[in-house]
C-alpha cells in the first residue's frame, strides 16, 4: 500500500478489516455477526460491545438496539456501542441515548502508514523504553495507567495479562523507565493477517509530560508493528494527543463516540 493512500481509502480499509472483519481478541472472547451488527462478547474484565453496524432503516436500527441490550443484559454485562460518525442512520446516537445508553467523550480516529510516520531514535535523558513480558511489568503498566489517567486499572491489568499469557501475538506493551521507576507506558493491539496495529493507553505521569516520552513510546510500538507485518497504525486520539500525532504524520479519518449501556441491577 503506497504511503499516499487517501484518508477515505484508509477508512474503508479500517471498516472492512477491523470492524466488519473483527476477530476474537482472547480465548474466551466470541465475535458474532447478527444481522447487520458485529458484536464481541467477552468475560466481564474484557471488552464487550458492538464493533460495527450498518442499518437500512430507523426501524431496523431500533430492533437491533433492543436485541443487543437483551443479549448483554441476559449475561449481566455492561457493553459499549462504538459509534463512528459515518455510521447509518445518521441519528443512531440519538436512538442509543433514547434506549438508555450514556455517551462518552468524542475521540478522533487517526491513522498513519508506518513508512510515513516520523519516528525518532531519541529518548529523553535518563529514560529507557523496555518491552513488558511478565506479571511485574504488567503491574508497572497498570501503575502508570492509574497515575496518568486517574482511574482504576484492575480490569485493564487483568485483560493485558491474559493477552500476554494466552495470545502474545495479538498484543505488545512497553514501559518507559527513569532508572527503575515507571513513568510512561503504552500497549498495542494487533490482529494477525490485517494491515492495522492499534495504539492504546499511551500515558505519561504528570511530572514527565512534554519531554518526548509519548513520542518514544509510539516509535517503539511502530517498529514492533512493522516487524510483525502490519503497515498502518491507528489510534483513538484525545484532544491532548491529536497535535502530537499530527506532527508525526497521522491523519484524522473520522470521529468515534462510545455509548455505554449498564444493565439494571
Amino acid at each position: 500500500m503506497p504511503a499516499t493512500t487517501a484518508p477515505a481509502a484508509l477508512l474503508a480499509l479500517y471498516d472492512r478489516e477491523m470492524r466488519r472483519g473483527a476477530r476474537p481478541d482472547g480465548p474466551d472472547a466470541v465475535v458474532e455477526r447478527v444481522g447487520r451488527v458485529v458484536r464481541r462478547t467477552a468475560p466481564a474484565h474484557g471488552w464487550n460491545g458492538i464493533e460495527w453496524s450498518g442499518f437500512a432503516s430507523a426501524r431496523e436500527a431500533d430492533e437491533a438496539i433492543a436485541g443487543q441490550i437483551a443479549h448483554y443484559t441476559s449475561r449481566g454485562l455492561p457493553f459499549e456501542w462504538k459509534l463512528y460518525a459515518h455510521d447509518e442512520p445518521a441519528d443512531l446516537g440519538e436512538r442509543l441515548l433514547a434506549a438508555g445508553f450514556t455517551a462518552g467523550p468524542d475521540e478522533t480516529l487517526m491513522a498513519a502508514e508506518i513508512d510515513a510516520v516520523t519516528l525518532t531514535d531519541t529518548v529523553p535523558d535518563g529514560i529507557r523504553v523496555v518491552p513488558v513480558t511478565d506479571t511485574a511489568g504488567v503491574d508497572q503498566v497498570a501503575e502508570v495507567h492509574e497515575r496518568a489517567f486517574g482511574d482504576d486499572a484492575s480490569r485493564f491489568r487483568r485483560r493485558l495479562l491474559d493477552a500476554l499469557t494466552t495470545t502474545p501475538d495479538t498484543v505488545a506493551a512497553v514501559l518507559a523507565l527513569a532508572g527503575d521507576v515507571p513513568i510512561g507506558a503504552a500497549r498495542m493491539e494487533l490482529t494477525p493477517g490485517t494491515s492495522f496495529a492499534g495504539l492504546w493507553g499511551g500515558g505519561t505521569v504528570p511530572e514527565w509530560r512534554g519531554r518526548g516520552v509519548y513520542r518514544a513510546l509510539i516509535t517503539h510500538r511502530a517498529r514492533i508493528a512493522a516487524a510483525r507485518g502490519h503497515r498502518v497504525l491507528h489510534v483513538d486520539a484525545s484532544p491532548r494527543s491529536r497535535p502530537i500525532l499530527r506532527r508525526l504524520g497521522f491523519t484524522p479519518l473520522t470521529v468515534t463516540t462510545p455509548y455505554v449501556y449498564e444493565p439494571p441491577q
